[in-house]
């Protein structure tokens, strides 16, 4: 019985600690042009052309609608700016798919939507970032430009 009765000790103090460790949630207003030209960015960032809101961009011929991409990475062990920088990485990469599928050749009007604390910015992406989980939400309108 005390065997037992240790063993679920240490279950709930698992719990306790993992649930404590993820309680921080800090919000960053972080770079999209340093995201984009880190070295993560350079290799693993797709052939379509994004622009944050308010970028100026090329006139719009067709425009397939507004599309959220909603990433997370894990955090453990990294900085928040890393983490972030990979979830906001993904989360354009998902952008950039839908636009290849559709056959859009761009991602305008970029905001991010983290956790209702909404970023209208045409330099900055926001990211939540805890002790386990960085969070980015983005939504993007997909389009193709007059040529």
């Amino acid at each position: 019985m005390k065997r037992h009765c240790n063993i679920l000790l240490g279950f709930l103090l698992c719990l306790f600690v993992s649930s404590t460790a993820d309680a921080r949630t800090t919000f960053h207003d972080l770079n999209a042009k340093e995201a984009a030209e880190s070295k993560t960015g350079n290799a693993k960032l797709l052939d379509v052309p994004f622009y944050m809101s308010g970028q100026k961009h090329a006139k719009v011929a067709r425009d397939f609608g507004v599309f959220t991409s909603n990433r997370r990475t894990n955090a453990f062990g990294k900085s928040d700016e890393k983490a972030c920088e990979i979830a906001f990485l993904s989360a354009i990469i998902s952008l950039q798919n839908r636009a290849i599928q559709l056959g859009g050749d761009a991602v305008i009007d970029i905001k991010s939507i983290t956790r209702d604390n909404d970023l209208d910015s045409a330099t900055d992406y926001k990211c939540a970032a805890g002790g386990v989980i960085a969070n980015v939400a983005l939504t993007g309108r997909v389009v193709i430009f007059n040529k």
